[in-house]
């Protein structure tokens, strides 16, 4: 039998951090860095930086969906970050520091809304979720320097 496996794609601010807390999550396969939800084609590093491309800095991931559930991954993800931060975390201020779910399938889209009212409900954040639910459109991988970035560079923590 073929193990199946699924993507997942989130932006939660600068994606070196991201990256490294989805890695250490047992189901999660594999991740990526890269850029999303913009309108140029093949954007780079320093373009996404001018906040004029319209990407995301995201994190998209393979993960085996019987060790780890979407749902997880959406605990992770809001635990990670401030989702009710307009286009920041930290002092990393711009479009391309949004918090962002991109969908790759109906059920996904779902579990993501649910979990945002969810959270909205039980008034976990002091302020509105502002985290957009899009579908995933065409996830551009960053320049290998940024892939696994604590890993390469022997820094830890976060991007602050």
């Amino acid at each position: 039998m073929v193990k199946e496996y699924h993507k997942a794609t989130f932006a939660a601010g600068c994606f070196w951090g991201v990256e490294a807390r989805f890695r250490d999550q047992t189901g999660v396969e594999d991740a990526e860095v890269g850029y999303t939800a913009g309108h140029k084609k093949d954007p780079t590093y320093r373009e996404v930086c001018t906040d004029t491309t319209g990407h995301a800095e995201a994190v998209q991931l393979v993960y085996d969906p019987e060790r780890i559930s979407y749902e997880d991954l959406l605990e992770v993800f809001f635990n990670l970050h401030d989702p009710t931060t307009l286009n920041r975390q930290g002092p990393d201020v711009g479009s391309q520091y949004r918090s962002g779910i991109y969908y790759h399938t109906d059920a996904q889209q779902k579990l993501a809304e649910e979990a945002i009212k969810s959270l909205t409900e039980r008034h976990v954040f002091g302020a509105p979720i502002v985290t957009e639910v899009l579908p995933a459109t065409t996830f551009y991988r960053a320049e290998e320097y940024h892939q696994q970035y604590f890993e390469k560079t022997g820094r830890h923590g976060s991007c602050y």
